[in-house]
């Protein structure tokens, strides 16, 4: 027997119609704080919804901190997720399948800059050769969560967001030269045929 409560009242601090941060799913809204009466125990639980992925879950209220649901992050932290795009690629020179594991973990940890470090680790610049299957799922994975969240933030479509975060990353020291150096090349492809037409 499932009834509704129609309570802004916050739990934890979250509250009806919140955005919130599930670690494993990314961002979610609370739509509703419900009692349910399981093995004769009534156990009340947040009702949230992950609108992109057709997914509702419930969280029981008093688990929410233990299971790491967070609320958004604060502008502050955007900021400087934005600035951990601009910095340099950590790659470990470690087996793919141990470094894929590390960053499934910080995917799944729910904190943005983690989940942004991954973001950055992973990108690739048209300049730059073909990341395999598992490697683009893994930045896909991790760069719907930091979009979705910075666009809940900053209030903007998931499209600016993206565009901000393309913009970070274009800013990056290796990537800059890298395009650098593909243009240079083109220029010089270019030079080569003008000269065999002359």
């Amino acid at each position: 027997m499932t009834t509704a409560k129609k309570t802004t009242a916050g739990r934890q601090g979250f509250k009806t119609g919140e955005a919130v941060v599930y670690p494993a799913h990314g961002v979610g809204r609370i739509v509703a704080i419900e009692e349910q009466e399981i093995a004769g125990y009534k156990l009340e639980l947040f009702v949230v919804s992950f609108e992109k992925d057709k997914m509702v879950l419930r969280v029981p209220t008093a688990k929410a901190n233990s299971v790491g649901m967070r609320k958004l992050a604060e502008p502050d932290l955007v900021k400087k997720a934005l600035d951990v795009l601009t910095g340099r690629a950590r790659i470990k020179r470690t087996m793919w399948s141990r470094r894929a594991q590390e960053y499934e973990a910080k995917i799944n940890s729910g904190d943005l800059l983690s989940v942004t470090e991954v973001v950055r680790d992973l990108y690739r610049s048209e300049a730059q050769p073909e990341q395999s299957y598992s490697e683009r799922q893994l930045y896909e994975a991790a760069l719907d969560r930091v979009v979705r969240e910075i666009s809940s933030v900053n209030r903007i479509t998931e499209t600016e967001a993206l565009k901000l975060i393309e913009q970070s990353l274009a800013k990056s020291p290796r990537r800059a030269k890298n395009e650098a150096e593909a243009e240079g090349e083109s220029e010089a492809e270019g030079d080569d045929i003008q000269e065999e037409a002359a």
